[in-house]
């Protein structure tokens, strides 16, 4: 398996931050591909003769593909090369998007979506241990914060840029568009990774067995709640702004903005304080989401005071991926890939347990009782992560020093 140790040994001697950049255009080119059919699913129902329902499916089939990659790619990667599998990702997404944009009716354009996600769920389950073998131990806190912020960039780009482009050239542009973005990545990757050679291990745990290692299923736990929180709210964020700030669309734009640049910055500023504190960033950002939701519902906020709340939101969700997983691949160090496996399928399942909690509850109470219950979960997640998960843990068969200290 190719999977990152954490031995001292294996650091490398300086960090190589440009091949980091490499990897966070990755993540944007595959964050704005995988949201774009959010911002055109009107011009594409139509110009494909299906509902906006079955359109939005493009969606669906690339976040559960990306779930099953996850899981997967680790174990049918593990005697390549990581920089080939990486490059094999940026190809995958690149045709994705062209043969999107070429296809010809709704099941050719979802076969497409289905690649697109292979390469989201295996680039993000890759990308904590390959910052272990592009930085020394110390400096992986900051290579997340970069890599992961080509997360908050795609989730702030890909709507403005897709309805954009959709209303000046048609849909099929954005996509092109998106292919072009994958392109200048590849070059750049190509010139840029290291080779990174399959490592050999004795075992490859299964996603099962990480569970049963101490400390771990709890952890997870923790990560779940967060990000199921933190979703149910997402989900409905509009509606929120709409009847609390009672603002029209362009001052609903501009809120969002403020959400994505906030988040942007969010994801930044949690790999400085990782490289602090990695139980302060786990407890705290969660919390502060909580803090948000809670003071967004029940205070009388208007104009300034509400776009600050958003903010702080913003910024306090960009850090909750980042620290999940720097706390996994430090947790297990031995089997970080597929650790990273693991958390692209907490995370993928959080987004639909969360959309789903939400709706529930926004059937029966409103947008009120949608933030007033995932507002509880984000401070539970954050009390079950102060009181329950545990930041060093025992190695499993590792000889390193690949705790966190705090």
């Amino acid at each position: 398996m190719a999977d990152t140790g954490g031995a001292a040994s294996s650091e490398p001697a300086a960090p190589a931050w440009m091949a980091v950049f490499s990897l966070a255009m990755g993540v944007f080119g595959l964050l704005t591909a995988e949201y774009l059919p959010a911002s055109l699913l009107t011009p594409m129902a139509t110009d494909l003769g299906v509902s906006e329902a079955l359109a939005g499916q493009a969606v669906t089939v690339t976040a559960v593909m990306a779930l099953f990659a996850g899981l997967l790619v680790p174990r049918l990667t593990r005697s390549f090369d990581r920089r080939v599998v990486l490059l094999a990702f940026t190809i995958l997404m690149i045709a994705s998007n062209l043969l999107v944009a070429l296809s010809s009716n709704l099941t050719v354009l979802l076969v497409m979506r289905i690649l697109l996600g292979i390469a989201l769920g295996g680039f993000w389950s890759m990308a904590a241990a390959v910052a272990m073998r592009l930085v020394p131990a110390n400096l992986v806190p900051r290579a997340l914060s970069i890599i992961f912020s080509g997360i908050a960039i795609g989730t702030v780009v890909s709507v403005p840029l897709g309805s954009y482009l959709g209303g000046l050239y048609g849909w099929r542009s954005a996509f092109i568009a998106a292919a072009a973005v994958g392109g200048i990545t590849l070059v750049f990757q190509w010139c840029t990774l290291p080779r990174m050679a399959p490592r050999k291990m004795t075992h490859t745990a299964s996603v099962l067995e990480l569970l049963r290692r101490p400390g771990i299923a709890i952890g997870m736990m923790g990560c779940v709640l967060a990000h199921t929180g933190q979703y149910a709210l997402f989900t409905y964020i509009r509606p929120a702004l709409e009847s609390v700030g009672d603002i029209d669309v362009d001052g609903l734009a501009l809120m969002l903005l403020g959400f994505g640049f906030a988040n942007f910055v969010g994801t930044l500023l949690a790999g400085w304080l990782m490289e602090r504190s990695l139980r302060a960033t786990l407890v705290l950002m969660p919390a502060l989401v909580g803090v948000a939701a809670f003071g967004m519902i029940l205070l009388p906020v208007q104009g300034t005071a509400l776009m600050l709340l958003v903010a702080l939101w913003g910024m306090a969700f960009g850090g909750v991926p980042v620290a999940w997983s720097n706390w996994v691949a430090r947790a297990v160090p031995d089997q970080a890939e597929t650790a990273g496996g693991m958390v692209v399928a907490a995370v993928q399942s959080s987004i639909a347990t969360g959309a789903a909690l939400g709706g529930l509850v926004f059937g029966f109470s409103g947008v009120t009782g949608v933030f007033i219950t995932a507002g509880a979960v984000m401070l539970l997640a954050a009390l079950v992560i102060a009181l329950r998960v545990r930041v060093e843990l025992p190695q499993h068969g590792a000889t390193t020093g690949a705790g966190i200290h705090v």
